[in-house]
């Protein structure tokens, strides 16, 4: 695999026009003064945790004796959870379970969104499949990452083409799509277990 298709793989699978709603909607409680700082926040640690699972990613789970299986089913759970707050939605909170104005910090925003399993999966899998190109996925996850980022810094772009009603119902959607993604992480790191164990 080339630098550049490392970096669309990374790029699809980072997914930043599917997390939109969602990072629209975990701050929207937010000032808007402050939506950005928290955005470029949330990049920037999720941008330092993906390089340190590019570089050191699976001396890290090896430490803590924790298996790649493990790291779907947990990130699974979560994003679950996070979708069904985002189809049935309480009134006046933000479908992470945020009181109104308070900022989120590293979860669900760095991590499972943009530093999400699949994205530190992949990164394992390219550092261990070819670990004398490590300068080249790098490169590629670097890449990645300002494409992405660059997209979710246009978010109020989206909000005022969608809308308030528009942005409710790809709020919902996209809740359906993570329910599906996060059941399948789950039953891919399941099944991934079980096929270890057998």
């Amino acid at each position: 695999m080339d630098t550049w298709s490392a970096a669309v793989m990374l790029f699809l699978i980072m997914d930043p026009l599917g997390n939109l709603p969602i990072f629209m909607s975990v701050l929207k409680m937010i000032e808007p003064k402050r939506r950005r700082f928290i955005l470029v926040r949330e990049l920037l640690f999720a941008l330092v945790i993906l390089y340190v699972f590019l570089f050191s990613g699976q001396a890290v789970l090896d430490f803590l004796n924790v298996k790649q299986e493990t790291v779907s089913i947990a990130g699974g759970i979560i994003l679950f959870l996070i979708a069904l707050k985002m189809i049935f939605p309480v009134k006046g909170a933000s479908p992470i379970g945020l009181a109104a104005g308070e900022e989120p910090y590293i979860v669900p925003l760095a991590i499972p969104l943009i530093a999400g399993p699949s994205t530190l999966a992949a990164l394992i899998l390219l550092s261990n499949q070819s670990p004398d190109r490590m300068g080249d996925w790098a490169l590629a996850l670097g890449a990645a990452w300002i494409v992405s980022a660059a997209i979710l810094l246009f978010s109020g772009v989206f909000h005022r083409i969608l809308g308030e009603r528009g942005l409710a119902a790809m709020e919902r959607l996209m809740g359906m799509i993570l329910v599906m993604i996060a059941i399948q992480m789950f039953l891919n790191g399941v099944g991934t277990y079980f096929s270890h164990v057998s």
